[in-house]
């Protein structure tokens, strides 16, 4: 893929500023509170994983951040502006959780309807050739798998060549090449000069594509950073070798068995590996390394509903 028709990249002094603003954000719904003085600073020019699990507040923020909803308490800035503000909504690409299109519209009409709305929007030969909808020029959109009207709203969401874009749960149902293909399309967007926001249930997703992750719970912003980041604020390690372990070890915060080996997360591998060898006990293939993305999120979770 080229970034020849994308916009041109952005300079260093306007990749400081941020791309999305919310302080104290609170917003109820009935009872329920989905928000609870929510505070994210989102940069330009990289691509923000939302994490948390359900009913953490993401949809909701994308929502109010997009200008779908309104705050209840607090503020909210995008690219500079009032979400709401249609010369802001401009600037915007959003894919919702969930999205539906007339069943008699082929999706060249609703590519040509979307593209219509935008000063200067991407090629509909550039959204084909980026997210591979070129079999289904033609098609009428009831005719399509849910995997291809998934697709076709992602591609949607670029369709107006904006600065900004929001991504909810992009490639749910999507199978692996269509997934790896909006992937891509996402790292070039971003290497163009483009920001992402996305909220994905697929860790490895984040974990590929994102540069800065934030995690929410409860309404509220666990932790906001690089990978890095997180994997040195957890500064937890994940120890596992093949053999048996039927005693405890010092210093193993948590102990599972999992496909013939024994995995210990730890915040101190040398003295888990210290204990295994003076307890005699017998293992091959030892593993030491920092936790993942996955690893990381439980803790961070686990420890937050302990408090």
């Amino acid at each position: 893929m080229t970034n020849s028709t994308l916009r041109k990249p952005i300079s260093s002094s306007s990749s400081a500023s941020n791309a999305v603003q919310l302080e104290n954000v609170v917003k109820s719904f009935g009872t329920t509170k989905a928000l609870n003085g929510l505070t994210l600073t989102l940069e330009k020019g990289e691509i923000h994983a939302l994490l948390g699990p359900n009913g953490a507040g993401k949809t909701t923020a994308i929502a109010i951040m997009t200008g779908l909803r309104k705050a209840d308490l607090g503020s909210v800035s995008i690219l500079g502006g009032d979400p709401g503000n249609n010369s802001i909504r401009l600037r915007i690409g959003l894919t919702p959780q969930e999205s539906g299109f007339p069943d008699n519209l082929r999706v060249s009409e609703i590519l040509r309807l979307v593209r219509s709305h935008f000063p200067a929007p991407m090629s509909n030969k550039d959204l084909f050739k980026r997210f591979s909808l070129e079999s289904i020029y033609d098609k009428q959109a009831g005719s399509l798998s849910g995997g291809q009207q998934r697709a076709l709203a992602v591609a949607l969401s670029f369709a107006g060549n904006p600065d900004l874009v929001f991504l909810d749960e992009p490639t749910t149902g999507l199978d692996l090449e269509t997934r790896q293909k909006i992937w891509e399309a996402i790292l070039n967007y971003r290497q163009s000069g483009g920001t992402v926001v996305l909220t994905t249930h697929y860790l490895e997703e984040a974990e590929f594509l994102a540069t800065k992750v934030a995690v929410v719970h409860q309404g509220k912003d666990l932790i906001n950073g690089t990978l890095d980041h997180i994997r040195e604020l957890i500064g937890i390690s994940r120890v596992s070798f093949r053999g048996n372990l039927s005693e405890s070890i010092e210093g193993a915060n948590h102990v599972e068995f999992k496909n013939g080996r024994v995995i210990i997360m730890t915040y101190n591998s040398d003295q888990v590996v210290r204990s295994l060898v003076q307890r005699g006990v017998s293992f091959q293939g030892l593993q030491i390394r920092p936790a993942n993305l996955e690893e990381a999120f439980i803790k961070l979770i686990g420890e937050s509903d302990q408090k």
